[in-house]
This record gives C-alpha cells, structure tokens and sequence, in this order.
C-alpha cells in the first residue's frame, strides 16, 4: 500500500517558528516531525509515500534528499493549496486502482501501521475507508466521532464547542485508509478543491470503519501543542 502525507500546510498558528521551518520539519525532542511519519510508515508496510509541499518547499526537499528512506519517498509541489481531498484527487495516479493510507502530518503519532492495515483488511463489510481515531483533551478543537456496535462511524462533530451530550471524547485522529471507491467520490464533486473533513466523511456516515489509537496521538500545530507533546514524549522515554 502507498501513502499521501499532507505536509503543504502554512503552519500559521506556530508563528514565528513555521516563518522559518516548514511544519513538518518542526522538531519534536530534536527530530523532524516528518521522519517520525516516514520511519513508522516505511518500517511498517507502507511501500512508497507521497508527500506534498508548498510553504518553504526547498527544505523538504532537502530533508527527503538526506533521509534514509529517499527512494520511497516521492515530493509533489502544490502551487496553489488544493485542500485535502484536493490532494488525493490530483495525485491519483500514484494510488493506480488500489487502497491507500492518507495521513495530515501535523500531529505526533505512535502506532502499529501493520495493525492498521490489518484492521482496515478486517474492516466490517459496505465500509469504504477506516478512519483512526484517538481520545482527545480538546473536544472542540476536534472531529469527535459516534460508532456503533461494530465501530462504524454514524455521527461526526467537526470542532463543535456545544457537543451533543451523547457524545464523549473519541476523536478523528486524521489518519486513513481509504478504499478506490473514496476517490470516486472526492471527483464527483467537481472541484479542485476538496475538504475531507467537511465534504467526504460526512458523506460516508455508516461506511466508515474505525481504528483505535491507544498508544499516543497529539497535533503539534500550536505552541502549546507542541510543547505538551515534547514534554509528554520525553516522560515516556524515562
């Protein structure tokens, strides 16, 4: 399986650091960010990733040059942001007919990948994607998720702030397999620019399988994000 890391983003609320460094080469306890992803991925069964750039684009390429997984990592510059969904659409034709994982490379995130891909193989049957999810601290700043009995997706809340009592803190952790048919569905709204979160997993409720992230998922996006997330990591390595 292949994979798309979303990485093209402009970093706005980590200013003045993201003036400097492209987001997903942001230092977590002094590693890029993206190398966490690579290393999980390519050490997991990921075969080749795609990743797209835009803000600072030089530097990825630099960093991708240097980096122990080059030949399997593949760059695609955006010159004009494409969206989410925008993304997957436009490099189709790296996917072929195949399922394929997309990943928003702005959150710190440990896992099996073999799970993963095991649980999206052993997904429960009519489901078009699998979705990790992760329990959150920041509800509102999140997708919380409603499953069913056999952990279909059935309700989606992106970044309420009055949430339905029923709902808890499990959350969209931006990671997915998605099935050939996903991407027929992203083409057939037409546009370049798509948002997953907004314009296809709503579209999906009851076809969404889940997978659970128990292990550790934070998004590093803000400076309190990133600093809970270096504080939180260095408690574990001790």
């Amino acid at each position: 399986m292949k994979a798309l890391l979303l990485a093209a983003g402009l970093g706005t609320r980590l200013r003045p650091l993201t003036d400097r460094t492209p987001k997903c080469l942001v230092p977590v306890l002094g590693k890029p960010l993206l190398e966490y992803w690579l290393d999980a991925l390519l050490s997991g069964g990921i075969s080749h990733v795609l990743v797209n750039t835009h803000h600072l684009s030089d530097q990825v390429e630099a960093f991708r040059k240097a980096s122990r997984w080059r030949d399997r990592v593949h760059l695609v510059y955006e010159a004009e942001l494409l969206g989410t969904g925008g993304t997957i659409l436009a490099n189709r034709a790296f996917f072929g007919r195949a399922a394929f994982m997309v990943v928003h490379a702005d959150n710190l995130s440990r896992f099996s990948t073999a799970a993963f891909l095991d649980a999206h193989e052993h997904r429960p049957r009519g489901a078009a994607m699998t979705m990790m999810t992760f329990d959150t601290d920041v509800p509102e700043s999140c997708g919380i998720v409603e499953s069913n009995a056999v952990g279909l997706v059935v309700g989606y809340h992106e970044k309420v702030r009055n949430l339905p009592a029923s709902c808890g803190r499990r959350a969209n952790a931006a990671v997915y397999i998605f099935e050939p048919e996903a991407m027929a569905l992203i083409a057939s709204i037409e546009r370049p620019f798509v948002d997953l979160s907004t314009e296809i997993i709503p579209r999906l409720m009851g076809r969404i399988a889940t997978f659970h992230n128990d292990d550790y998922h934070r998004d590093i996006g803000t400076p309190e994000g990133l600093r809970r997330a270096e504080a939180e990591y260095a408690r574990r390595a001790t």
